[in-house]
């Protein structure tokens, strides 16, 4: 079933079911495939996930392991696809919010008039750091990743220990509210956005019209329309200015020093690690190729990218990076056995139930 249901392939079997879907001329197929399970086929491509075997796992966090510890200047860059594990939802997985939303577009198509529900993950104040995010922590810590660049707004690389001073937030941060006349930054415990303001707005924008009242602090942002003001006021002595969260939505601009340092910071790497993301949205995925030449990109992902190909390109007959398909945390956890002294490994994995506690007393 189309909307419902899924299927495991081995990547082999994939592949030809694949060739057969994009055959033109019935009379080269190998495979029978009407127009409509060729529809299905295609679309089902576009967010098909794949898996890496244990041993090319274990071979692949071997490299990535000695990839880092030759680097001068390790930059890591995520999506989304970090925080899965956490309970957030993601955007281009097989069950991600465009994901679903393109589904719901074929599925007119086919004439199904099936609904998804949409399902976006659990409430931001409840999601911890996953192995992912304490593995980087880690690894700033031990000087061996200088900086990260996120697309990810959940706020959970700052709740994991990494400073501000070693992350750039391309997206912003939930948690994060800054007075509009002053510049203070405010980080929270509480989820900062002002989502009521911002569903009148856009009802507005998509209706005309609205049954919603409009909430006495809201301004319409020319950029995204939609409203930037949480409700509450700057304490700095004097000010009393409007905050504004730090979210970009779809047609805000990128925060310009956040972005000029993300692009301060990939100008001076010579190994990328791309964890948890297709890298479609721009500037952003722009990053990537920033660092030294030649380039040396690790992937780590369940989907196919734009930028696979970097990944396997030679330099002295070597191949400059790794792509591994798979999950972060699966790879993280075998990089940092390559990393660390066995001992302080286990002592400092022991320590999650303890670092959970004190993440839980960071949020409401």
């Amino acid at each position: 079933e189309f909307m419902g249901g899924e299927a495991v392939f081995h990547r082999i079997c994939w592949d030809n079911v694949l060739r057969n879907a994009r055959v033109r001329n019935p009379k080269n197929a190998t495979i029978l495939i009407n127009s409509e399970e060729k529809l299905m086929i295609k679309e089902a491509a576009k967010t098909a996930e794949y898996h890496d075997s244990e041993i090319k796992l274990n071979e692949s966090a071997f490299k990535i392991a000695s990839l880092i510890r030759k680097a001068n200047y390790c930059v890591a860059f995520t999506g989304a696809g970090i925080s899965t594990s956490a309970g957030i939802g993601d955007y281009r997985g097989k069950g991600g919010k465009w994901t679903e939303q393109d589904r719901q577009a074929t599925a007119s198509m086919l004439d199904t008039g099936q609904e998804v529900d949409e399902e976006d993950g659990v409430p931001y104040e409840q999601l911890r750091p996953t192995y992912t995010h304490e593995a980087l922590a880690k690894l700033i810590e031990m000087d061996m990743v200088k900086h990260i660049i996120s697309q990810n707004g959940d706020g959970l690389h700052g709740l994991s220990g990494v400073s501000e001073v070693k992350l750039s937030e391309l997206h912003g941060n939930v948690f994060l509210e800054m007075c509009e006349k002053c510049g203070h930054k405010y980080y929270r415990p509480f989820y900062v956005l002002d989502d009521s303001a911002s569903q009148y707005y856009e009802e507005l924008n998509e209706e005309g019209v609205t049954d919603l009242a409009m909430p006495p602090h809201g301004v319409h942002c020319k950029q995204c329309s939609l409203n930037h003001r949480t409700g509450r006021k700057c304490g700095q002595s004097g000010c009393h200015g409007y905050l504004n969260d730090s979210i970009i939505n779809f047609g805000d601009d990128l925060g310009e020093l956040i972005l000029t340092t993300a692009k301060s910071e990939a100008s001076k790497s010579d190994l990328i690690l791309s964890l948890g993301t297709t890298m479609q949205v721009t500037p952003a995925c722009d990053l990537v190729l920033m660092s030294h030449e030649p380039h040396r990109l690790v992937i780590v992902n369940r989907q196919k990218t734009g930028f696979d190909y970097i990944c396997t390109q030679k330099h002295n007959r070597e191949e400059l990076g790794v792509r591994v398909f798979g999950d972060c945390d699966d790879l993280m956890k075998k990089v940092m056995r390559y990393l660390m002294i066995d001992k302080e490994r286990k002592v400092w994995e022991s320590e999650r139930y303890q670092r959970m506690i004190d993440f839980n007393k960071k949020r409401n």
